[in-house]
């Protein structure tokens, strides 16, 4: 039954106007997230969690994926813990740790990432090196206050009540079914103190890390005093707790990045132009010196001697690296030599790690060494270091801000370049498979189709976590309810609301794995070829691979140095339909793009819906004004939807800062607004169909607190079921009950 919208049907919910209404009619209206005010309700996820954290023992990595001992998969919806904003804390004081832990569990998190412990305590001017993200930070950022005492000439002495915080913060956690990953070096900045050479060069020692000695023993230092350390709280040594569910070896660091991207010129010196990263002529002169040696290991003298005619160096000197932009038309002896030596010192320092950890410090939770983080360089040379380890792991974004130039796109009118296709290159068969950042970036007038498509389709692909980048738990009476960083989700009204309704998808398992999974296997001549393709070739750098695929199956590598294969392309198709048929992806021609979920317990209409009015799902449908809206609808009481008593319905789109302003092309904006946040009401109707028996519909409008806005609100009975009006009161979310 069709709704249309025009002059005075919408009177009592918008105003009387005149002719149809389109999204520029709809007022944006206020609408902030208090987390301090929100209290247990009906429209929480916490029952998605068993707590407390680790009582069945250590997740455990079997057949792929990760368990509990208790031989239950386990999977992660987490979020990183940061500080970016001002008003935010890396970690809580014992206050706020009880308002946090208890809020992130009514999210349906279960999962937290302490990422950025290895940072100064002190509220550090935001600085413009990658690992801060400080580029792309907003107006009210500073960087994250983390252990490390800022007041001596060393990072090697933690701020005593900082850690008493922490400890309190993860027990708390715990308590509430919440696990940890523990990060170990992330933004560490070293000091003279430290016997570091070049240390007021290093910034975060990218790169640096995996072979300059005495970061190397500064990291092992590092992971003793954390993990070794006991919770006065919990009684337990990190290293001995089971809620503690993986640790990090290093975050977005690699070796190989730093020789694909052109990041080995040994030309960072003081006052120098430093462009981007680069090697100090110390540790160039290290790893030169290194890769000379490798090579009178590994290369025969007739080799070697053509490696140094290649270099146009005389025998006996040493050879140097080639810089990227000779890669393309490097002779193959050189182009192997340089990627094998390279590859090698990761997987040396990697597997050293790891047994330091194990041996030495004792850690029994699995065991990540890095992540796959750079979806413009070929992933397959970094796959080699990371298939060794317990765990594979992926970063990603959706037009990350520090991309110029166009942005504020929708991803749904580009299925073929989603987040999903980047995300799915590193998934391997019998390797667990976690996403350890991912986010639409504020501002987007988009970012309401996050949550929904990821978690499906990471249900769909069989994945074991996803944590967001980031949650910023706030201070106490210091903040303001206002997005204050691109990446901060706390007090994003949009993704709130989202959260429970994506824990739902995932951890529940509401989306079913795809039917069959296709695997891809690479030989070593493609492994050297695809390290020097053109960024053009991304993200998969496999020509013939069929980018529709992973929205259709699993999608898995299967070995690497073998022999090569490569699934058929899929026919043709629009929309892209998932081999379980519970997902569909459909544009036309790159616009008006829209992912419907249909599946008994969860469903969705996210993107353009007002131009798709004929697309439904089985239980939901919406007659709306706004152009671009993201639509959920979850049973809260674990039954399908046409028998549920209880869901949750989210109506979200739009969301800014009071005040912000956009350039010309719409992609930044000029000003960065100030509080509180406004959204744009998802505004017409919203049927619920097929709900057996029902002879009374109930939809209770939520604040951002989750707390009643007045009165319910009665659907009407339709032909094919029930009809909520929405979008008087502005609001995010529905209780919706059902009387039968």
């Amino acid at each position: 039954m069709k709704q249309l919208i025009g002059a005075g049907v919408l009177a009592g919910l918008v105003g009387a106007f005149a002719g149809p209404v389109v999204a520029q009619d709809i007022p944006l209206q206020p609408f902030p997230v208090n987390h301090e005010l929100r209290v247990d309700s009906g429209a929480d996820a916490r029952f998605l969690l068993d707590g407390p954290a680790g009582k069945y023992g250590f997740i455990e990595v079997r057949d792929g994926h990760l368990y509990r001992p208790d031989g239950k998969r386990f999977r992660c919806w987490g979020v990183n813990m940061t500080g970016w904003a001002v008003g935010s804390e890396e970690i809580p004081s014992h206050k706020d740790a009880d308002i946090y832990a208890a809020e992130l569990a009514r999210l349906g998190v279960n999962c937290v990432r302490l990422h950025f412990l290895d940072r100064p305590d002190t509220e550090n001017p935001v600085r413009n090196e990658g690992a801060d993200r400080s580029p792309t930070a907003g107006p009210f950022t500073h960087g994250p206050r983390g252990l490390i005492r800022g007041d001596v000439d060393n990072s090697q002495e933690f701020n005593a009540e900082r850690l008493d915080n922490l400890d309190y913060w993860v027990a708390q956690l715990k308590k509430n079914g919440i696990y940890v990953n523990f990060n170990l070096n992330v933004g560490r900045r070293f000091k003279a103190g430290d016997g570091v050479p070049d240390a007021d060069l290093l910034g975060p020692a990218k790169g640096f890390t995996y072979f300059g000695p005495e970061l190397i023993a500064l990291q092992k230092d590092y992971a003793k005093k954390l993990l070794g350390h006991t919770n006065r709280y919990t009684g337990l040594r990190y290293a001995d707790d089971p809620a503690v569910m993986t640790v990090e070896v290093v975050n977005e660091n690699s070796l190989l990045e730093f020789w694909m991207r052109n990041w080995l010129r040994g030309e960072r010196v003081d006052g120098g132009e430093n462009l981007q990263l680069d090697m100090t002529p110390h540790y160039q002169a290290i790893l030169v010196g290194m890769y000379n040696d490798w090579l009178a290991k590994n290369r025969t003298p007739a080799e070697i001697a053509e490696l140094h005619r290649m270099a146009g160096v005389a025998a006996g000197q040493p050879i140097p690296f080639m810089r990227r932009g000779d890669h393309p038309e490097a002779p193959r002896l050189r182009l192997d030599a340089e990627l094998a030596f390279i590859t090698q010192v990761e997987i040396d320092f990697h597997a050293e790690m790891k047994r330091f950890l194990r041996d030495e410090v004792g850690v029994k939770s699995p065991i990540v060494p890095l992540a796959d983080h750079t979806y413009f360089i070929a992933n397959q040379p970094l796959m080699r270091t990371a298939m060794k380890s317990d765990v594979l792991d992926a970063h990603v974004y959706w037009q990350h801000p520090a991309i110029y130039g166009r942005r504020n796109e929708p991803m749904v009118n580009s299925p073929e370049l989603s987040i999903i296709q980047k995300l799915a290159r590193s998934a391997t068969v019998g390797k667990p498979y976690t996403v350890s950042e991912v986010n639409h970036p504020y501002p987007s007038d988009y970012g309401s189709e996050m949550i929904p498509i990821l978690a499906s389709y990471a249900a769909l692909q069989d994945w074991d976590g996803i944590f967001f980048y980031t949650f910023e738990t706030k201070i106490s009476g210091k903040w303001t309810p206002m997005i204050g960083d691109h990446f901060d989700i706390t007090l994003d009204p949009v993704k709130m609301a989202q959260m429970p309704a994506g824990a739902m998808i995932f951890l529940r398992g509401d989306v079913s794995a795809a039917k069959e999974v296709m695997t891809r296997s690479y030989s070593t001549d493609q492994i050297s070829e695809a390290s020097r393709m053109p960024r053009a070739a991304m993200p998969y750098y496999t020509p013939g691979f069929d980018m529709k695929l992973p929205l259709v199956h699993g999608s898995r590598v299967s070995c690497l140095d073998c022999k090569p294969s490569l699934p058929a392309p899929l026919p043709e198709m629009d929309p892209i339909i998932s081999d379980t048929g519970e997902l569909r992806w459909q544009t036309d021609d790159g616009k008006d793009g829209l992912v419907t979920i249909n599946t008994p317990r969860s469903q969705a209409l996210v993107g353009f819906v007002s131009a798709n009015r004929e697309v439904q799902t089985r239980n939901l449908s919406a007659d709306i004004a706004n152009t671009f809206a993201t639509i959920t609808l979850s049973s809260l009481d674990n039954k399908p939807l046409n028998l549920s008593d209880r869901m949750l319905l989210t109506t979200t789109g739009k969301v800014e800062n009071t005040g912000a302003e956009w350039d010309k092309r719409r992609a930044m904006l000029t000003n960065w607004g100030t509080a509180p946040t406004v959204i744009e009401p998802i505004t017409g109707w919203i049927q619920l169909k097929d709900l057996e028996g029902a002879v009374g519909v109930f939809a209770q409008p939520l604040d951002g607190s989750a707390r009643p806005i007045g009165p319910e609100i009665r659907g009407r009975m339709i032909e094919p079921g029930w009809e909520i009006a929405v979008g008087t009161p502005a609001t995010t979310s529905y209780l919706i009950r059902v009387v039968r």
